[in-house]
């Protein structure tokens, strides 16, 4: 899989990348992340890829040109899937919309920044707008590193288990049961019996019940959805 993230702060997502999980999804070839700084695709003077809003107000605004630009070069050596917008107006990012994304080959995530892109890139360019929570940040550079991390996560070769990754939160929209690990006992507190026990059936129905009190408590509109399929 190849993503291609434009940015104005390019150095703001090195990290995430250069870590963990993800370093070893692009040390392994999984999947091929590049950071593009938009400021190499702007014809004015001093680098600008922004300006003042028509009609006034406070912020600036990303200008169309820039990003016309940059889609373009990339355009001309690739095909993409989809051209993503983080923005907090989008669609609420969800695990459904992480497996999806995952299933493609080549996308390119835009990041937004001040009060945004101009419009004319929403309407003409970008496929999906995606926000991850209902809030501002500075920029959509975060965002755009929650969303990367969500798809990768997925793609086959990248968990050591690939099995654990259909358990998480949300895959059957149900929240993940309880887990435990070593000492089976600490301060008292001991580990459910039935875990121990080595009984698989039981393991896994007791997991299942679990998972639908902690969702039924924790957030029962996931319940009540998960009770109509």
């Amino acid at each position: 899989m190849r993503i291609d993230i434009i940015t104005i702060h390019p150095e703001l997502l090195k990290s995430p990348f250069e870590h963990s999980i993800l370093k070893r999804a692009i040390e392994k070839k999984v999947v091929e992340v590049n950071l593009i700084d938009l400021r190499d695709y702007t014809t004015y003077k001093h680098n600008q890829v922004d300006d003042y809003a028509f009609g006034g107000g406070a912020g600036m605004v990303l200008m169309i040109e820039p990003i016309a630009n940059c889609l373009k070069a990339l355009k001309e050596k690739n095909t993409y899937d989809e051209i993503i917008y983080t923005s907090p107006d989008g669609e609420l990012l969800q695990q459904s919309t992480c497996n999806y994304f995952s299933t493609l080959k080549n996308i390119i995530v835009l990041c937004g920044h001040y009060k945004g892109v101009d419009e004319r890139v929403r309407e003409h360019f970008v496929t999906k707008e995606i926000s991850i929570g209902d809030y501002v940040l500075s920029g959509g550079e975060l965002a755009a590193a929650v969303l990367c991390d969500g798809i990768i996560r997925l793609l086959p070769g990248v968990l050591n288990d690939e099995t654990s990754a259909l358990t998480d939160s949300f895959q059957d929209d149900l929240l993940a049961p309880p887990v435990y690990t070593r000492p089976a006992e600490y301060n008292g507190w001991k580990v459910p019996d039935i875990l121990t026990s080595g009984h698989t059936a039981n393991i896994e129905k007791w997991r299942h019940e679990k998972s639908l009190e902690r969702t039924k408590e924790r957030r029962p509109e996931l319940y009540n959805k998960y009770g109509k399929k």
